[in-house]
């Protein structure tokens, strides 16, 4: 363990001429999220079953550009090209959006997250989730930057949804029900000594390096492109766009929203089928 903190402190002191200057980053990240999907559905064709888990795929496959300093970052998804009419209804939900951007001031300890709901911007501001993390001793390579395992857990941001149509005797007895899941889940994320920022892709901060990668549940995100000082620096500024809110309250707002939606499609209108996702563990 002493060989280990060595190791990170030679890292971090051979890096420390990346921060005496006026210091700006560019990391790209790839998301990748596995799901479990059941689609058992008398009215739903065998084409169309195909197109939604399709439509889904495209839904938890993003790119994400994270702009940071010594202090603050800007964690967005990059646009790209949707053909007309797809990804809309229940899809839009899981979608980022375009006018989505999550600000994280790590001297201060705040975010702002400017979110979309269903066509509607919220501006979320409260203080950053402090992740206790567990430096670990495994090392790895991404890229070419040395990287290092690192440990939390964190109470579960429930994402899972479930429509069902019929009556209540039709579920399955086998099934685990959702409230049966563990109430926190680990986090595991690689960061990299040799860029000594406290950086990372979205929530994620708290380490002696940028965090290339981290997993939670079953999605991943991994850095895939880093610029550091580039020729033109995007702005990393407080996004102010939307509804002003706390976590919590717009936690009740998202609570409400899905019950509304498992109105709209577990009732009558769908007697003899069902449609059940579920996204994490």
């Amino acid at each position: 363990m002493k060989k280990f903190y060595i190791t990170i402190m030679g890292l971090l002191i051979g890096s420390s001429t990346l921060l005496a200057q006026e210091f700006q980053g560019q990391a790209i990240y790839q998301s990748k999220t596995f799901f479990d999907i059941k689609l058992d559905s008398s009215k739903m064709s065998s084409e169309m079953q195909k197109n939604f888990k399709e439509m889904l795929k495209r839904q938890m496959e993003k790119t994400f550009e994270l702009n940071f300093n010594k202090t603050a970052s800007t964690y967005n998804e990059q646009a790209k090209l949707e053909q007309p009419g797809r990804g809309q209804g229940v899809m839009q939900f899981l979608s980022s959006g375009a006018n989505n951007v999550y600000y994280k001031d790590t001297k201060q300890k705040t975010y702002a997250n400017q979110t979309e709901l269903f066509g509607k911007i919220f501006l979320i501001k409260d203080s950053l989730p402090n992740l206790e993390w567990k430096l670990e001793k495994e090392s790895k390579m991404i890229g070419n930057h040395l990287c290092f395992k690192a440990t939390a857990e964190k109470k579960r941001a429930r994402m899972q949804t479930n429509f069902r149509g019929g009556s209540k005797n039709n579920s399955k007895k086998d099934e685990k029900p959702i409230d049966s899941l563990p109430e926190t889940i680990l986090i595991t994320a690689w960061y990299t000594p040799q860029i000594p920022v406290n950086q990372g892709p979205n929530e994620y901060w708290g380490l002696p390096g940028l965090i290339l990668e981290v997993g939670f549940g079953k999605t991943i995100l991994l850095c895939t492109k880093i610029v550091l000082n580039p020729k033109d620096k995007d702005s990393i500024a407080i996004p102010n766009k939307g509804k002003e809110v706390s976590q919590a309250e717009f936690d009740d707002i998202v609570d409400k929203k899905m019950k509304e939606m498992q109105d709209q499609y577990g009732g009558k209108n769908r007697k003899n089928g069902e449609i059940n996702i579920r996204i994490g563990n």
